[in-house]
């Protein structure tokens, strides 16, 4: 475990993701804020992003395909954890305010922070009601490539506020 200059561990930050994030340009902006995130943020206390994905389920009705990715998720997911669901019924917060949420787990001891994004159906109410907050990036339907990308920029984005970086401007 990766412990600050404060001697207090590191929020361990994990993207939990239903499917693979294929080649292609989203991957490559994907990288590419990850990157930039991951320099910054061992000098906030944070450590990652780290990715885990999970199987798309085979199923063919949709609430089973959820109920499937469901189990991976809850599954993969550690009871102490802070769970942030991304998803389009979620409250909308400013980047900003994102960033305070960072530093306010970062302050909390909680040692493990996750980012949830389900798969083509959204995500189950077994997953919806373990998470400690629901986030939205808006009430479009946006594809799980394209969350990750908006995530992993808005990550990068707290980062460089929470640093007092010009990156961010109100």
């Amino acid at each position: 475990m990766e412990r600050r200059p404060s001697g207090k561990v590191a929020v361990r930050l994990t993207i939990l993701a239903i499917g693979r994030l294929k080649a292609g340009p989203e991957r490559l902006l994907a990288e590419r804020y990850a990157a930039r995130f991951a320099a910054l943020a061992r000098g906030l206390g944070l450590d990652g992003p780290h990715s885990a994905e999970c199987a798309e389920s085979p199923s063919r009705r949709p609430e089973d395909r959820m109920a499937d990715e469901a189990k991976a998720i809850l599954a993969a997911l550690p009871p102490a954890a802070y769970a942030l669901a991304l998803d389009e019924r979620g409250k909308s917060i400013s980047s900003p305010d994102f960033a305070d949420l960072l530093a306010r787990q970062r302050e909390s001891g909680r040692t493990h922070m996750y980012f949830l994004i389900g798969g083509a159906d959204g995500l189950a109410e077994t997953v919806r009601g373990r998470a400690d907050l629901l986030l939205s990036f808006g009430a479009m339907t946006l594809p799980h490539q394209l969350i990750r990308v908006l995530l992993l920029e808005q990550l990068y984005r707290a980062a460089t506020i929470l640093q007092g970086h010009p990156y961010h401007r109100n």
